[in-house]
């Protein structure tokens, strides 16, 4: 199934128009005024499919329930902080979401150094660079860091850095684990498929650890809990930003064990070390080869929902970066077509 991110009310692009997107009939959406921590109501997140559904399409993704930074520090508090998160997933079960997709970033989720970098055909795209992400005074809380969702004061974000130094990668797992062995047997029992992103970029960033950056780091998760409702999902962006990433290669291997729940397929080019940014969908225009990674999906059965992730702004167009209409239904559509033509079908699916 194609899909696209919708978020909600505050988004400038009405769910009429995607609707006139074709082939694409799931939305990907979220509840954004929860604070995190707390669960999400099981008749907010009925209104929210109720709201898509009358516009001829399904809730087919929640992106994201966000995980609370106690949880990722192993603090005092998990506990009861996890009980919330497995109540947000039993309503997202009782309202007939099937996948969830989330993340276990520490601090800073998916991180851009550059907006509207000016592409050779006019365009513009988010993109990042380590050098310039180095020059970022974190001393200012998140005000310098472009496209920052969450917002953190001075003191909060040193408080926050402060704790995680006590954290490496090893006791990050370890806190993962702790949140996946609670989690994972709820979701199943609630018929939802839990689908972790990678890390992006898949690399440490301000000294943080990351531990979400490749097939192999992907692979162990699906064996902390060997349960088919703990999955992946597959970001091509996410994960071609490392060159060592073999995307087909990755995809055949949890592919084959049925564990990529949901996929975000995003073009990206690399510029130098830990540094890229984002272009085009189709493959001649990045480093991501679109369809031998659908080939690889199509081979190994999937059948989940689709998006086209991200996006540049074209002719003219202001909104959220990343996230306006114009290129993202192109993708949309290239990703239909490439999945029409290797499967000798439409793109339908759960």
């Amino acid at each position: 199934m194609i899909t696209f991110r919708w978020f909600g009310a505050r988004d400038p692009i009405p769910l009429a128009y995607i609707r006139q997107i074709p082939a694409v009939r799931g939305i990907v959406s979220a509840l954004f005024d929860i604070p995190v921590g707390e669960p999400w109501p099981l008749d907010r997140i009925s209104a929210l499919r109720e709201e898509v559904e009358k516009h001829g399409m399904s809730l087919a993704v929640i992106e994201s329930i966000p995980v609370h930074e106690d949880i990722k520090l192993g603090r005092d508090t998990r506990s009861q902080l996890v009980d919330k998160y497995c109540e947000s997933v039993q309503n997202l079960g009782s309202a007939g979401v099937p996948v969830l997709c989330y993340n276990f970033m520490p601090v800073f989720d998916w991180t851009r150094t550059e907006l509207a970098r000016p592409l050779a055909d006019g365009s513009t795209a988010l993109a990042f660079e380590d050098a310039a992400l180095a020059k970022i005074d974190l001393s200012r809380g998140t005000a310098d860091l472009p496209g920052w969702a969450t917002a953190y004061s001075a003191d909060q974000l040193k408080q926050l850095l402060d704790a995680y130094r006590s954290v490496d990668e090893e006791k990050l797992w370890e806190n993962f684990a702790y949140f996946l062995e609670r989690v994972v047997p709820v979701a199943a029992s609630a018929g939802v498929r839990m689908a972790l992103h990678p890390d992006d970029p898949p690399w440490s960033i301000f000294g943080l650890p990351r531990i979400i950056t490749s097939g192999a780091a992907l692979e162990r998760v699906t064996t902390i809990v060997d349960d088919s409702a703990n999955g992946i999902t597959f970001c091509a962006g996410s994960l071609a930003a490392d060159p060592n990433n073999d995307l087909p290669a990755i995809v055949r291997r949890l592919g084959a064990k049925k564990r990529i729940h949901f996929v975000h397929c995003r073009n990206i080019k690399r510029t130098g070390r830990h540094s890229f940014q984002e272009t085009a969908h189709p493959s001649e225009f990045g480093d991501v080869d679109m369809r031998a990674v659908l080939r690889a999906l199509h081979e190994t059965g999937f059948n989940g929902p689709i998006r086209s992730d991200h996006g540049r702004m074209i002719w003219d167009e202001t909104g959220q970066p990343g996230y306006g209409l114009h290129d993202r239904a192109l993708g949309a559509m290239y990703l239909h077509g490439l999945w029409e033509g290797t499967i000798g079908g439409p793109a339908r699916g759960s």
